[in-house]
């Protein structure tokens, strides 16, 4: 499944480069996110619990970080096996572009695959629960920078 959006950030670009690379940030954002480690600059490990439908599931992953150029986009890809729930896996092609001098235009594109028990789900379900989930992300991501500006 593939699925793209944007979100419009109220900071610089280079502060938004920066959260997306902060895996504090990153694990606030994320939803269902238990861990995020950085394993060096361009790889990280995560846990993630998530439900999709009647399965309730833990996955645990890699993630890597590819296609850099800082501070204007990558491409991040993950793949996470969750037991006998299944397997995710994916990617995202992310790129920043300046909105004015404070404002930051995020897009995103995003492809996902989901094998095992999940996959039985059906598609549409599974579609509906990742748009969700991505939508939740950059959203939680905008409202982390409005804490920021608020408290700064």
């Amino acid at each position: 499944m593939d699925m793209n959006g944007q979100e419009r950030i109220e900071a610089p670009v280079a502060a938004v480069w920066a959260a997306l690379n902060d895996p504090e940030v990153l694990k606030r954002c994320i939803p269902g996110c238990e861990t995020l480690e950085k394993q060096s600059d361009t790889q990280m490990s995560a846990t993630v619990t998530l439900r999709v439908g009647p399965v309730k599931a833990s996955f645990a992953g890699e993630v890597q970080l590819t296609n850099l150029n800082p501070p204007h986009s990558y491409t991040i890809q993950g793949e996470g096996k969750g037991g006998i729930a299944g397997f995710a896996k994916g990617g995202a092609d992310v790129s920043l572009t300046e909105d004015g001098p404070q404002a930051t235009l995020l897009a995103y594109t995003v492809k996902a695959d989901v094998g095992g028990k999940i996959a039985q789900l059906g598609s549409r379900l599974i579609d509906s629960t990742s748009r969700k989930l991505a939508g939740q992300f950059f959203a939680n991501f905008g409202k982390e920078f409005a804490a920021l500006a608020a408290s700064g």
